[in-house]
């Protein structure tokens, strides 16, 4: 979500501003382009040395500067940015912002302008819980600015503890991914993804498996959400964390997968990542098999449900765009092609599972995955690249198909 995004982060003055050091880094990690402004007491703290260093961007400090201000420095600064982070916000400076004031350079380039600010506040715990900054916080939310944190926690004051403490860079990142995230391509769609294996119990031990690890399916989720959408994931067994800003629905077999998928309906896009086992056992043993050395139990098996091809063929509640995964060892195109068409869905993603897939490490449970998109209109074939960035890529794709909201269905 902050690929090729223009960042303005303001640092204040106190002594978290060494953490925007690491959030300067944070943020272009992440594709972000990143501008700083500096407070006056800001610098007393960090140097525009070192933040410029790490934005490999001229650092602005003075409102009056003759090289920045002959074409209205400040007023460009704010126009150019598609979000505006201060961090540390002080409770001096949230003060200025509450009440219009403008007599520095930070002030005036968030009074002149128009995009979303997110506020992370840091100050001395009974700062934080005075009247007068409660009553400016409560202006900010009213005026539509975003805040993150403060955390509670041990101050730089011997003995000092509450709350007060500057959120941290990653919690800052995230939450600038969700304010920027409500303006995006899906901003007020519903996009259910499945990830993960399914796991089908034989006895209350054992159980009919896979080597799915769910990355790809997480990030197909977690890229949605950062699109705007409202994600609903039904996640087989995982040893993944759920995805920040999504309703996740834990499940372990494929019938409690489909179930939970029908419950999340309806959805403009329903995404199918997750390797749900075609089979399971015929009956449950209610105990544990023993093997005791009579003849070796038969293992009598029957087919799961298919969740796929069942939410395709829905009368009503068929998502607008459903897309399917076809997860082959050989012939991965001509199998996916032929599975497109058996399953009844809009788009295919395929790949290759096999030892020979050339993905260093496997595709299953491996970062990285090289797929073949086959749609109505044909079949691209798409590089090897993180399964971060192909859940991007896709989200994107499921976007442009779906248009903006209110447009025709």
């Amino acid at each position: 979500m902050l690929a090729t995004k223009r960042i303005l982060l303001i640092i204040g003055g106190g002594i978290a501003a060494y953490k925007s050091l690491d959030l300067i880094r944070r943020l272009k990690e992440r594709g972000a382009s990143v501008r700083v402004i500096m407070t006056a007491a800001a610098q007393h703290f960090v140097t525009p040395l070192a933040a410029g260093a790490l934005s490999h961007e001229r650092v602005f400090t003075e409102l009056f500067d003759r090289e920045a201000e002959h074409d209205i420095g400040h007023i460009r600064l704010s126009r150019e940015a598609d979000l505006i982070i201060v961090a540390p916000a002080t409770a001096d400076l949230m003060a200025k912002m509450a009440h219009g004031l403008a007599d520095d350079l930070a002030s005036a380039v968030l009074l002149a302008s128009d995009k979303p600010v997110l506020v992370a506040p840091a100050m001395n715990p009974l700062m934080w819980s005075h009247a007068a900054t409660r009553r400016n916080a409560a202006q900010l939310a009213a005026d539509g600015v975003a805040f993150i944190g403060p955390n509670a926690g041990a101050m730089a004051e011997r003995g000092e503890d509450g709350p007060g403490r500057m959120a941290e860079p990653m919690e800052i990142v995230e939450a600038a991914e969700r304010l920027l995230a409500a303006s995006g391509p899906l901003k007020g769609r519903h996009v259910l993804v499945t990830s993960g294996p399914t796991h089908e119990p034989i006895d209350p031990v054992r159980y009919i498996a896979n080597r799915s690890s769910g990355k790809q399916g997480h990030a197909i989720a977690a890229a949605a959400a950062r699109a705007g959408a409202q994600v609903t994931l039904v996640s087989g067994p995982v040893n993944l964390p759920d995805p920040a800003g999504v309703d996740v629905r834990h499940v372990e077999s494929a019938r409690d997968m489909l179930a939970a998928v029908e419950a999340a309906l309806p959805a403009d896009a329903a995404i199918f990542a997750a390797a749900v086992a075609d089979w399971r056992a015929a009956s449950e043993a209610g105990e544990k098999l023993k093997k005791d050395g009579n003849a070796i139990p038969p293992l009598m098996l029957t087919e799961n449900p298919d969740i796929l091809a069942t939410v395709a063929h829905l009368s009503n509640r068929r998502p607008r765009l459903v897309v399917g995964f076809a997860a082959e060892t050989q012939n991965v195109v001509a199998y996916a092609q032929a599975k497109r068409a058996r399953k009844g869905c809009d788009w295919i993603v395929a790949n290759d599972v096999s030892q020979h897939s050339g993905i260093a490490g496997g595709v299953m449970g491996g970062d990285s995955n090289a797929v073949h998109l086959i749609t109505a209109e044909g079949v691209e074939h798409w590089p090897e690249a993180s399964k971060a960035a192909v859940a991007e890529k896709l989200i994107a794709r499921v976007a442009a198909s779906l248009g903006p909201l209110g447009a025709a269905e």
